[in-house]
């Protein structure tokens, strides 16, 4: 069931046809409590079967950004729902009935292994048979937030182009800020919580972007109505190489939205440790700085030859946020915001240099 501030492309995409195919999930949470975040990364390949990467994992970056996977090799034990944010893949089960979403009480009772993952829901089992290491977890979530104003029709995140699917990969956030209760045993610590911050993001196509970066983070220092998602890659758009980034900032209810279409976009980002953004539009302009003294964890990420660990991440990132208005020539602040709970990630090709771009209509190199 579609939840009220369902977002477009919410449902799984794959038409059925045999051609390569990813689709990826990110949920997560943030402990404002004990200063901890847990990202998990859900992803389905070549999901027809019996191709070179046909199969699915679970990835989990944990606290102090500790890393643990889980790969499932059978596609038909995956399910996702066309129709709404839907999705789960059963490895250990003694179920012989088709896969689909469960109640979560036989879910925990009948899956051994496994996840299900909703817009209210997303829970599971991941152990690694190498070193007995294990994460076990169920939370529900209280969506505030889509891509968009607050009781507004909700946006694509890369605007009406999207449904034309010239973009690849397709990159849709779903839920920019919610509020997830529930609990999460990392390899036998419990961590309870009630109503702290949540986040949920999807990606899908052939593979990532040759080259991204991107920061994420609503859990600010005396900031509870706040939330933030930026990022930018070099990807394909109808054969031709694309330098694209946007900013979405949810604010008190209202969306400050800067993308290539409705204003200029400029990034200056380092192989690891410093991201730096700007957004300047006819109304608004932001500044981000995000930096981190963590070493940063390689995470898996589709490839045109499966996955493969092309991108590092922290979820220890500091960040700071300006928000202004303009007018005429006058800039008056709107918001000052500083975090240490940011999501900072870069990926693809190595990162030699630093990358320093911008991006505004026309943006199509």
């Amino acid at each position: 069931m579609a939840h009220p501030i369902q977002t477009p492309h919410s449902g799984y995409h794959w038409d059925g046809k045999s051609g390569r195919f990813f689709e990826g999930w990110y949920y997560r949470v943030t402990l404002p409590s004990c200063g901890q975040t847990f990202a998990f990364m859900y992803s389905i390949e070549d999901p027809i079967g019996g191709q070179p990467y046909s199969g699915g994992s679970a990835q989990i970056l944990g606290p102090d950004d500790q890393y643990l996977c889980r790969t499932f090799p059978h596609p038909e034990q995956f399910w996702g729902s066309s129709e709404s944010l839907g999705l789960g893949h059963w490895g250990k089960t003694k179920l012989q009935i088709t896969p689909q979403y469960l109640d979560p009480d036989k879910f925990e009772y009948q899956i051994k292994e496994g996840y299900q993952a909703t817009a209210t829901l997303n829970q599971g089992l991941i152990r690694d048979p190498a070193n007995g290491r294990y994460c076990d977890w169920r939370y529900e979530i209280k969506p505030i937030y889509g891509w968009g104003d607050l009781g507004k029709a909700q946006q694509s995140t890369a605007g009406w182009l999207s449904f034309l699917q010239i973009f690849e990969p397709g990159w849709q956030i779903l839920m920019a800020h919610g509020l997830a209760t529930g609990w999460i045993d990392w390899n036998g610590k419990l961590y309870d919580f009630t109503n702290v911050p949540a986040y949920g993001e999807k990606n899908w196509g052939r593979a990532f972007p040759k080259k991204w970066f991107w920061l994420n983070c609503n859990s600010f220092t005396d900031q509870p109505d706040l939330a933030l998602t930026a990022g930018g890659g070099r990807r394909e758009v109808m054969g031709l190489a694309e330098a694209a980034a946007l900013i979405g900032i949810h604010y008190e209810g209202k969306f400050y939205e800067f993308v290539p279409w409705n204003s200029e976009v400029s990034w200056q980002i380092q192989p690891w440790g410093n991201w730096q953004m700007q957004g300047r539009n006819g109304e608004y302009e932001v500044d981000l700085t995000g930096t981190t003294d963590y070493p940063g964890t390689p995470l898996l990420a589709p490839t045109e030859k499966g996955l493969d660990f092309i991108c590092r991440d922290t979820m220890q990132g500091h960040l700071r946020l300006e928000l202004k208005q303009r007018r005429g020539d006058n800039v008056e602040p709107i918001l000052i915001a500083e975090s240490k709970l940011c999501g900072l990630e870069v990926g693809g090709e190595p990162w030699q240099k630093p990358w320093n771009s911008s991006a505004k209509l026309p943006w199509v190199l």
